[in-house]
């Protein structure tokens, strides 16, 4: 399985979210589009070094709220990152 292995779950193998990407996940993108999602629900892409840029202008030029923190071994951000 590739990605956040269950709701608060461990990690299983990552990869990132950016479409046709296949590498190893090393940063975690949480958001939420505030049109539609109530305030308690996010989303969350995992994203490579390459493409985490890419995908956090991807949501911050649709004005989606958003916090971008290295990705944990335990699929949250690391401590005092967020």
């Amino acid at each position: 399985m590739i990605g956040i292995g269950g709701l608060g779950g461990e990690l299983d193998q990552v990869a990132c979210s950016r479409a046709l990407c296949h590498e190893t996940a090393t940063w975690r993108l949480d958001w939420r589009n505030p049109r539609i999602h109530a305030e308690d629900r996010v989303k969350t892409w995992l994203a490579c070094d390459e493409h985490v840029d890419y995908l956090r202008e991807f949501l911050a030029a649709r004005d989606f709220p958003l916090t971008v923190a290295p990705l944990s071994t335990t699929g949250r951000p690391v401590a005092g990152t967020a």
